[in-house]
């Protein structure tokens, strides 16, 4: 059996083979659904991370496909709720927006240098968690009709937006350093 193949990965995978359903039951009106896959996905991501480190089953592709299921999920979930119109088409152009200048940094700093690894940063782990907490607030506030989510989900909606908006110029900035080094 290959290396990778081991049970942080197929948490892993797990997760990557749950965001069609997620997607799915937000698409097709059904929140309470949606937030329960949601749920079930991030516990995957819980599940993985500390299986790998406790039981020492780090691999490469557990490395690359984590990241990746996350991005995939979160992205999903967000493109779901604005095509749902439960969060505004300006906040996922925020967060995707955010993505896609980290991406053309990362093939900059890959151009000129010889770099070649980009591990995440404390603002960048901030990030995805503030964005998977206003998942979970806005998918929550469609699933449950609860005032208090009503009152919540504006200000981390905005959160949101800082924190995204604050990791992409942390990354700016370590970008450069990585950068003027070589």
């Amino acid at each position: 059996m290959p290396r990778w193949i081991n049970l942080p990965n197929l948490f892993t995978v797990l997760r990557l083979l749950l965001v069609p359903f997620v997607i799915q039951a937000i698409l097709n009106g059904r929140p309470t659904l949606a937030l329960a896959l949601f749920g079930i996905a991030a516990a995957t991501d819980v599940l993985d991370g500390a299986a790998a480190r406790r039981l020492g089953l780090t691999t490469q592709a557990g490395a690359y496909l984590d990241p990746v299921a996350d991005k995939c999920l979160l992205s999903g979930v967000f493109l779901a709720l604005a095509a749902a119109r439960v969060v505004p088409w300006w906040f996922v152009g925020v967060v995707f927006g955010r993505d896609l200048y980290i991406l053309l940094g990362v093939a900059g700093v890959m151009l000129f240098t010889p770099v070649r690894k980009f591990p995440p940063s404390t603002w960048g782990k901030l990030s995805t968690f503030v964005q998977i907490l206003t998942a979970v607030v806005w998918m929550a506030r469609n699933a449950l009709e609860l005032r208090v989510l009503d009152a919540l989900s504006p200000v981390i909606l905005w959160l949101c937006v800082v924190f995204t908006a604050w990791s992409g110029i942390h990354y700016t900035w370590l970008g450069l350093q990585v950068a003027r080094a070589h």
